[in-house]
């Protein structure tokens, strides 16, 4: 039985009328995607000036694409109703919210077509590896609501889409030697979850020097989600998991941004979604130049998704075409910016990059935080095996100081846990400082 498609359907999501949808759009020739991209583009426009008062508000009379207005979470903050078009109530949309990873959370909503549109192209991306939505059984290492009733239905929903979620808010030697117990007594395909929550546990099977595949036979695949991949986490979870690893982007207020195929091609999303690489000034840049990442929703007729600021920077490959856009980099997000006293302004990833590689040298640390409370002022927030030591931490402040600049105060606090979002995500780098 297919229960995850029985299960859209009863919750009235046309996933049969969104396949065939989906095959059409995949039908068009390379030469006639950009003007049937252009006619998608301006038929979802127009729908939401006539349909939608918030979006016409934005708008100028005499536009064009390119001078709409570059939509940020902040221009929804108001109630949801208020921002539906004409015929949509919160009673007859998929409603969601944001897991607030960003520091700015919303609630958004999908009409029910887009978002069965939405996981109908999922699916068949996803079957580029042999993972069926309706059989194969998925190891979830997602958030998850610790109030009973909500906790109740996501249980439910787990069940019709045959996965097994895992808590991610306790990563405690104990709590991943019971994580392992049930890979070994369930015949899991494959994992999917934030890629912190993996690399602990691949972490966890080095210090067992274990196998996961060697735990759980049936096991195929890792895709990773939602958070920055790195290749030597890559690296590792591949070699403690047994399976091959694929990165994949997205957003739950817009749909998947970019998967990766078996070449490792990290393949945008022209199906639902059209994506730009805007400037600081909203300039839409060429391919290959480095951005803000702006994607529109072309089937959400429920709120307007367009032009939508997803707050990351990327870079979209020189040999993309509409029909196929290639992601060739991921870089960051736009508000993890650091200031530093000498003026000099750098992206989180810069201290991600550098401390990650110095503590996986010994396997010590397990997680860390890095966060800027002044601006020439950094707390290092980790936990680990055992304190570092006075030369470890030397050894850090020198790569600070030589990497970005001299003089900078690094201060280390070693905690038993990490403050995480309600999600379940660890915000690599956070910013204390005023103008963030």
């Amino acid at each position: 039985m297919k229960l995850f498609d029985l299960s859209l359907r009863i919750n009235g999501f046309p996933i049969g009328k969104a396949t065939r949808h989906l095959h059409e759009i995949l039908a068009i020739s390379e030469k006639n995607f950009p003007a049937f991209n252009k006619h998608r583009r301006d038929e979802i426009v127009r729908f939401h000036l006539q349909n939608n008062p918030l979006y016409r508000s934005k708008v100028s009379e005499n536009y064009t694409w390119e001078s709409l207005p570059v939509m940020r979470k902040s221009d929804f903050q108001q109630p949801l109703p208020l921002r539906l078009s004409k015929g949509y109530t919160p009673k007859n949309v998929f409603v969601n919210k944001t897991s607030g990873s960003s520091g700015d959370p919303f609630v958004f909503a999908k009409d029910k077509f887009c978002h069965a549109l939405i996981w109908a192209n999922i699916q068949r991306r996803w079957n580029w590896y042999g993972i069926d939505f309706n059989h194969s059984f998925q190891a979830r290492f997602y958030g998850m609501p610790l109030e009973s009733w909500a906790l109740f239905k996501l249980r439910v929903k787990d069940f019709l889409s045959n996965r097994h979620r895992f808590s991610i808010f306790d990563f405690s030697e104990g709590a991943m030697d019971d994580m392992l117990s049930v890979f070994a007594r369930k015949k899991f395909d494959y994992i999917n979850g934030y890629a912190n929550s993996i690399v602990l546990l691949a972490k966890h099977l080095r210090r067992r020097n274990q196998i996961l595949k060697n735990i759980c036979p049936t096991l195929k695949l890792c895709i990773s989600t939602s958070e920055m991949l790195f290749e030597d986490d890559r690296l590792l979870i591949e070699r403690y998991f047994g399976v091959p690893v694929v990165n994949e982007y997205g957003s739950a207020e817009l749909d998947i941004m970019a998967f990766e195929d078996p070449n490792k091609t990290w393949r945008a999303n022209a199906e639902t979604l059209y994506i730009e690489i805007l400037d600081e000034n909203d300039n839409v840049l060429p391919y290959g130049a480095e951005g803000r990442i702006v994607v529109t929703s072309l089937y959400n007729k429920a709120h307007p998704m367009i032009r939508y600021d997803v707050g990351d920077i990327g870079i979209l490959d020189e040999a993309s075409t509409e029909k196929n856009p290639v992601l060739k980099k991921l870089t960051g997000r736009t508000n993890d910016t650091i200031v530093l006293p000498g003026g000099k302004v750098a992206p989180g990833m810069t201290f991600y990059t550098i401390t990650k590689q110095l503590f996986d040298d010994e396997g010590n640390v397990f997680e860390f935080v890095i966060v800027q409370t002044q601006i020439n002022t950094f707390e290092i927030h980790y936990t680990s095996a055992h304190p570092l030591t006075d030369a470890e931490e030397y050894r850090i402040r020198d790569v600070f100081s030589r990497y970005l600049e001299p003089g900078l105060t690094v201060i280390f606090c070693r905690q038993d846990r990490l403050e995480r979002t309600k999600s379940g995500k660890l915000k690599q780098f956070i910013s204390k400082l005023p103008s963030a």
